[in-house]
């Protein structure tokens, strides 16, 4: 739960970010978090939760 809010908020300031310097304009925007919203939905909303949290694993298992 904490990946999924850390990256939802993470997503969310770099929509903010990106409609705030004109590079999204409001209507894509809009309907972009709409077919977030309806995608969650569906059944392949768990297999995309897998994939994220695949991708964090990997990040998070990067060593520097």
């Amino acid at each position: 739960m904490a990946i999924s809010l850390s990256l939802v908020l993470l997503v969310g300031i770099i929509l903010a970010l990106m409609i705030r310097n004109n590079q999204v304009k409001w209507g894509p925007a809009l309907v972009a978090a709409l077919f977030g919203f309806l995608l969650a939905s569906t059944d392949a909303a768990p297999d995309i939760q897998h994939f994220l949290d695949q991708i964090a694993n990997s990040i998070a298992d990067i060593q520097f």
